[in-house]
């Protein structure tokens, strides 16, 4: 890579940079306005208010508890619905019968509204639990239709071709299907982690669940503590962000490595 490309590509991210930030302060700016002209605290907190709160809360050791108890309860729903999308994709895939029989329950599961599945989760569950089962049952139907239409568009001359050359199972899987399937993987991965988030903290809310950033919202919402709610939805855009671009990067990193050891 020549220096010039380097220089280019460093100029792009500052402008990128810049980019966001000026956006970030206009809608700032946005805010302020609107907090001033209403002129009530319990109506629309400004974001000096919202971020001294904010500031507040961080040091406690409770606040910490309660984002690391959420975000763990999302992503274990989020990493079983990834084992169970793929499980389900490969048998319908591979099975016109499971295809037939399976289908109306991803009918069901994206028709129903999530407000209804929190409610009937409520009756079945413990509250602590209904996040993880929501983010789940959200995520689910995302990744299996993404890794089903991946396997479904796998190149049919290249599975002719492994054949001819009596691949095994595994050389089949590895070098045909995981590259066929990867970029709808990483699609459902992305779409998936922002819908289990939303919907985990939604279930939070709706059951009051303890020691939850959900918790906290419906508390703030309950005794107008407009400040609070405001700084704790902060909390679950921040998380969301950070979660997605973690999650995404040590999933892009991945890839890149098992390329490198394939090509290798």
């Amino acid at each position: 890579m020549t220096t010039s490309t380097i220089r280019s590509k460093q100029g792009s991210k500052i402008k990128k940079g810049l980019r966001t930030a000026a956006a970030a302060l206009f809608w700032l700016a946005v805010w302020q306005c609107a907090a001033f002209f209403v002129g009530k605290e319990v109506l629309i907190p400004s974001p000096a208010q919202v971020l001294l709160r904010l500031w507040q809360l961080a040091g406690q050791a409770e606040f910490w508890i309660t984002a690391f108890s959420s975000l763990w309860r999302v992503l274990l729903g989020f990493a079983a619905a990834l084992a169970a999308g793929v499980l389900l994709a490969v048998l319908t895939a591979a099975s016109r019968v499971c295809r037939s029989l399976l289908q109306p329950l991803v009918f069901v599961i994206r028709a129903t509204p999530v407000a209804s599945f929190i409610i009937l989760a409520l009756v079945w569950l413990q509250s602590a639990r209904v996040p993880v089962f929501i983010s789940f049952l959200t995520v689910v139907p995302i990744v299996w239709a993404n890794v089903e239409s991946g396997i479904l568009q796998t190149d049919g001359r290249l599975l002719e071709m492994a054949r001819l050359y009596r691949f095994s199972r595994r050389k089949t899987l590895r070098n045909i299907y995981l590259p066929s399937v990867q970029p709808y993987f990483l699609s459902a991965f992305t779409t998936g982690l922002g819908f289990a988030w939303k919907s985990g903290i939604a279930a939070e809310v709706i059951a009051n669940t303890r020691r939850s950033i959900g918790g906290q919202i419906y508390s703030a919402k309950v005794y107008l503590e407009t400040t609070d709610l405001f700084a704790w939805t902060l909390v679950v855009i921040a998380l969301s962000m950070l979660l997605e671009k973690l999650l995404v990067h040590a999933v892009l990193r991945l890839t890149k490595r098992r390329r490198g050891g394939t090509d290798g």
